[in-house]
């Protein structure tokens, strides 16, 4: 007998739904797409638990016919496509005519539709690919699908589901891109009995992304408007300064389908040279209008890639569209008065470098103690308590100079007073503290290295890196039971929806960091509180950077992810090459890196100090044979 065997149709019905029908967010993804085509301009989306056990799809389009209803639920049945030159000019989302009878493969699926022109409606159920029989309900125009128990037939299915809030961001995903796709529809999004999404429906772009994204979003973008030989390039993209750390925020729309492009971004990205800090990423809703004979739509089974016919002529569409943009701006950057004041520090008098046998001048402004270190309110008091302030680190106001005189004239009337006697010295145990390393400090090259002599060698250190490392083990050593600091002003970040869930899905690790973060419903969180390590400033585009890291990172490890959080959260928080600093800022930093093993690699492992001997240094200069 034959090895080859003809598969039931119950287990074909389910290898085809494997394709199409992945997780909730498809299946809302493929019936919202049929409620488009059907020329719908009120789409209403409702899931519970994630979508996995309800689905409710409602739209007032054009319905289907009560003999059209068990059909539309058949294999390769559509109304889309009649012969094969139809698929070399596709203008509707769905086409393939698999959608429905993969959802039926795998739910149960009630459908309840009427057209115009029909005075009574049609009920229709299936579940598991057995169709019931179609009967006559009352109904409004459209059509009405609701989805129960996903994947109740195919357990081993179940299992490679996430969580339900995972699964509910990755359909409200997919709603905010549909949304934005068809400006000219109202979406209205529940999830759980509580709607989060409501378009207005206007045709307009820009109503579309405030109601996705908010305001603050919205502030930061610039219009397109392009054609190049035939080809649109319309939409938003963000201004240079409101760069993200990720490409996240990237949107691109052809003929109205969502669709990912590398050469579309990385087009838009080469716009932005010399308009943008380098790491950083330009945000964007671009919708590109082409020719439907130019391009292939049936590349991938979600259709979400294409393919074009001249992918040069369409990047260069792009490229001139947003670098027009870029050019007619004509807005400046606008100053936050309230970051700037929290960002200033006093002018620090300069420094003059002397011998080691020069006695020290004495000047009114010292640095503190350990400069490198930042302590909350309750640990600074309690040290001021104990022990007299430290001088400022600032330049004094002088008084002017007759009232310096009066004060002085005053001062000798007073009568001395005799001094006090010094405390008998009393007999403690006290073990010797080993001695501090002895570094001379010899100055800055590049404002990035620190040059230093120590131990018979001169060293270079690298000033960021040493300073990451620095800031990251203090922060190891304080998981936990991190110093922590509370905004004064609570900072709002709005997020793409895979960066929200990635958020939200790790607040107990942002948490071990020292962030204290909150839903604040939609695409966006609230940073509460921030480490002390961390300019208070910075925490908002601290978070973010952590976030862009976290999207990359695979491991459910927590604490590799802490690990990694803390990376970037030292980097953030290190100074930075290029920086001005101060001899005693400089000095402070070398002692502690000379005098500590564990900062000889910054946290991604590149070396914060090079050595060279006397004897190499000697050699190099033709001393020594």
């Amino acid at each position: 007998m034959g090895r080859i065997n003809i598969l039931p149709k119950e287990i074909a019905d389910l290898i085809a739904a494997g394709e199409v029908v992945e997780r909730p967010a498809s299946v809302v993804k493929e019936l919202a797409e049929n409620a488009i085509d059907a020329g719908a301009s009120a789409i209403t989306i409702e899931i519970r638990n994630g979508g996995v056990t309800y689905i409710r799809i409602t739209d007032n389009g054009c319905g289907m016919e009560s003999d059209d209803v068990p059909r539309a639920f058949l294999s390769h049945a559509t109304s889309k496509v009649h012969a094969a030159q139809d698929l070399e000019s596709i203008f509707t989302l769905g086409f393939r005519g698999e959608a429905l009878a993969s959802v039926a493969a795998v739910a149960r699926v009630e459908v309840l539709t009427r057209t115009e022109t029909e005075e009574t409606g049609t009920a229709f159920h299936i579940a598991g690919g057995e169709p019931g029989t179609p009967e006559p309900a009352g109904c409004p125009k459209g059509t009405t699908i609701v989805v129960r128990d996903l994947f109740y037939n195919t357990p081993a299915r179940m299992k490679f589901l996430k969580r339900d809030v995972s699964e509910a961001n990755a359909v409200a995903d997919v709603v905010d891109r549909l949304a934005l796709s068809h400006p000219e529809i109202s979406f209205r999004f529940l999830r759980e009995g509580k709607q989060t999404l409501l378009t207005p429906g206007d045709s307009k772009l820009l109503s579309a992304i405030y109601a996705v994204f908010g305001r603050d979003f919205a502030q930061t973008l610039l219009p397109v408007e392009y054609e190049l030989e035939g080809i649109g390039v319309s939409g938003y993209v963000c201004k240079p300064t409101a760069a993200r750390p990720s490409r996240a925020m990237q949107y691109f729309f052809l003929n109205h389908r969502s669709v990912r492009s590398r050469s579309c971004a990385g087009a838009m990205e080469n716009a932005y040279k010399n308009f943008m800090m380098v790491g950083k990423f330009p945000s964007c809703v671009l919708h590109l209008n082409v020719p439907a004979r130019t391009v292939d739509v049936n590349v991938h089974p979600a259709k979400t890639e294409v393919r074009f016919s001249d992918e040069r002529k369409v990047s260069s569409a792009v490229y001139y569209a947003v670098r027009s943009a870029l050019e007619t701006d004509e807005s400046h950057p606008q100053v936050d008065l309230s970051k700037v004041a929290q960002k200033t520090k006093p002018a620090v008098d300069q420094f003059r470098m002397v011998e080691p046998d020069e006695p020290p001048v004495q000047k009114p402004a010292a640095p503190r103690k350990d400069f490198w270190n930042q302590m909350p309110a309750s640990q600074f008091q309690a040290s001021t308590l104990s022990s007299p302030p430290a001088a400022s680190y600032g330049r004094q106001r002088e008084e002017p100079d007759v009232l310096r005189a009066f004060r002085t004239r005053e001062a000798e009337k007073q009568p001395k007073k005799q001094p006090e006697p010094p405390p008998q010295p009393q007999k403690v145990s006290v073990t010797a503290a080993p001695e501090p390393p002895i570094v001379r400090y010899i100055g800055e090259v590049f404002r990035t290295y620190i040059l230093c002599e120590y131990d018979n060698k001169l060293c270079l250190i690298d000033k960021h890196a040493a300073h990451e490392r620095v800031i990251y083990n203090r922060m190891k050593a304080q998981t936990g039971a991190m110093a922590m600091q509370v905004l004064l002003s609570p900072q709002t970040l709005t997020l793409s929806k895979p960066e929200y869930t990635a958020v939200l899905g790790n607040l107990e690790a942002f948490a071990a960091c020292g962030f204290t973060l909150e839903d604040f419903g939609g695409n966006s969180i609230v940073v509460r509180e921030c480490p002390m390590l961390i300019d208070p400033a910075d925490a908002a585009d601290v978070v973010l950077d952590i976030t862009a890291n976290l999207m990359q990172c695979k491991t459910d490890v927590q604490s590799e992810l802490i690990d990694r959080m803390m990376y970037t959260a030292a980097c953030k928080a290190a100074i930075k090459a290029g920086n001005h600093n101060t001899p005693a800022e400089l000095f402070a930093l070398a002692k502690q890196v000379l005098s500590d093993n564990n900062v000889r690699f910054c946290p991604h492992g590149r070396p914060t100090v090079i050595e060279m001997s006397q004897y190499d240094l000697e050699k190099q200069f033709g001393r020594l044979q």
